[in-house]
């Protein structure tokens, strides 16, 4: 299954992060969600900080540009096979430094992908 890092999980129900996590979760794939607020999603604890973690095959992203930038070597060194800039999130640099190392690139929202048959 594609083992899913949220970058940028929001505890807020009103944010796009939020149904991601749970979309995710309910179609089955397995999530970590790390945000910059305390909180959880339908008890699913949300992660502050940059935890060693493993087999990661996606990262989607949700922070604005600003705030990836503390996020750069961290997720590189994830070694994801793809990352997902959904709207909002794109980022030269970042993409840049991501095709650089090998990863995979996807600009599109990770919700459109899940309401797709195959889309994720």
């Amino acid at each position: 299954m594609k083992k899913t890092l949220v970058l940028g999980a929001s505890p807020d129900p009103s944010r796009y992060s939020y149904h991601a996590v749970q979309r995710l979760v309910d179609k089955g794939i397995t999530v970590i969600p790390i945000g910059i607020r305390v909180g959880d999603i339908n008890g699913l604890k949300i992660i502050i900080g940059k935890p060693q973690l493993a087999d990661i095959h996606t990262v989607t992203i949700y922070l604005n540009t600003i705030n990836q930038v503390e996020y750069y070597d961290y997720v590189i060194d994830l070694k994801p096979k793809r990352i997902i800039f959904n709207p909002g999130s794109e980022n030269a640099e970042f993409i840049n430094l991501a095709k650089k190392a090998g990863i995979e690139v996807q600009f599109a929202c990770t919700l459109v992908m899940l309401s797709t048959e195959g889309g994720y």
